[in-house]
């Protein structure tokens, strides 16, 4: 079954080039790894390890601001070190720990808005069963409930296109860089989650 909710994912590269690494999406990082061959060694198969890696992500990694910690996390290494993170950040480490397990993941982002404020919003898509399936791993809390399915979307927040709300359906391979200078341009990364993440810069300008 196929969700008629979820946008038409749009990839910009071939499947395979999902699988590689940068200095942020870190499938080097020693600790990284190390997880992946954790989840690898208690998995079936591979989209078993999506899931365990997934949950991993979101149950183990708390969301910053839900943690009320204004640690500046971006890197998958750091993240992991840290286990903490807004949601990009823990899609860089989520992307990590997947590719290396040889699950093709990608970047991809929403305009959502809360209290007023339009809210850039980080996710990954995996490439499994011959489709891409989004996955929202920024932890759950009460009124949220992601959730791994292949079948139907489970995210954080569907959007709400009345509100101005949309889906960006470009599959990123990296993060772009204008959302990484602005992560790093923060002391404490939770002054991006009280408004700041509406002047995010659009990761798919018109």
């Amino acid at each position: 079954m196929v969700d008629s909710k979820v946008p038409e994912l749009q990839a910009l590269a071939p499947v395979a080039d999902y699988l590689f690494g940068d200095d942020v999406v870190q499938t080097s990082d020693p600790g990284v790894r190390s997880i992946a061959d954790r989840l690898l060694g208690e998995s079936v198969d591979r989209t078993d390890y999506a899931r365990r890696a997934f949950e991993f992500v979101r149950d183990e990694v708390a969301h910053s601001w839900d943690a009320d910690d204004p640690r500046v996390t971006v890197t998958a290494g750091e993240v992991l070190e840290s286990r903490v993170g807004l949601c990009y950040a823990k899609s860089h480490l989520l992307a990590a720990v997947l590719r290396v397990g040889g699950v093709p993941t990608a970047l991809c982002y929403q305009w959502l808005v809360d209290d007023g404020y339009y809210m850039l919003h980080g996710l990954v898509a995996v490439s499994l069963e011959g489709r891409w399936h989004r996955l929202d791993a920024r932890g759950n809390k009460a009124g949220v409930d992601a959730q791994f399915d292949l079948d139907v979307e489970r995210l954080a927040w569907p959007v709400r296109p009345e509100l101005g709300e949309r889906d960006f359906p470009t599959l990123h391979v990296s993060p772009p860089p204008q959302l990484i200078r602005a992560l790093r341009s923060v002391d404490d990364i939770r002054s991006l989650a009280t408004g700041g993440l509406g002047v995010l810069p659009d990761p798919e300008p018109a």
